[in-house]
């Protein structure tokens, strides 16, 4: 198989990457097709649909595969089988997202703007399909390990930082506010970690630097984004 589209994404690094799709609804990222697919006969009607699955390659996903692996949902101290999981440490390193489709672009190059991506900048894309609800969509269907959101903690973001953030402007309209505090209220760091108040996280997004720390089990504040 070849990748036949790039992603070009808001996350600049694993870190920090929602671990689900559509988690962080303001997230943003660019579908750039490669050749022979960046023609706009090879995306003609896919503008019909509202969502869209990709399926990619976790091309950072350094390191070998196990049987068993310790999902984060589970705080990162109980093993299931691989199989069981959606970990990106896999036989083979293939991933699948549901993802809201905005734009299709057709020139200058063909792409599709897309949101709710938790897709690492740089991800090779291998295939991608119309989401059809009434054959994707499985209302009985049950996860007994991840039956429900994982519960989100609150983020407090100073007046200067969300006034720089609210400054922010990029090709596919990402509301860079917004998207900082859906991806801190998922928790991106370790589930089995204790936080500590002096110890400060960062990840890549949108270019900055963002830095954090918790104030507690389930807060958090934003101390930096430059």
């Amino acid at each position: 198989m070849k990748p036949i589209a790039t992603i070009h994404s808001c996350f600049g690094e694993k870190f920090g990457v929602p671990r689900q799709p559509l988690l962080a609804d303001a997230s943003r990222a660019a579908i750039e097709l490669l050749p022979p697919l960046d023609t706009p006969d090879a995306v003609a009607g896919l503008e019909q649909n509202t969502h869209i699955w990709v399926i990619f390659q976790f091309h950072q996903a350094a390191g070998q595969w196990s049987a068993k692996v310790r999902p984060p949902r589970l705080g990162g101290n109980r093993k299931l089988g691989v199989l069981a999981t959606r970990s990106p440490f896999r036989p083979n390193n293939i991933g699948l997202s549901v993802v809201r489709l905005l734009e299709v672009r057709t020139s200058p190059k063909v792409e599709l703007i897309v949101g709710g991506a938790d897709l690492v900048d740089g991800t090779p894309v291998l295939d991608i399909k119309p989401y059809v609800p009434y054959a994707d969509a499985l209302p009985d269907a049950h996860s007994a390990f991840a039956d429900s959101a994982p519960s989100s903690v609150n983020v407090s973001i100073p007046d200067e930082i969300l006034n720089r953030a609210a400054a922010y402007r990029d090709d596919w309209g990402t509301d860079l506010p917004r998207l900082i505090e859906q991806v801190l209220a998922q928790d991106p760091k370790p589930a089995y970690q204790q936080p500590q108040p002096d110890r400060i996280y960062g990840m890549a997004l949108c270019g900055f630097n963002l830095r954090w720390r918790y104030l507690s089990s389930d807060a958090l504040e934003v101390v930096g984004l430059e």
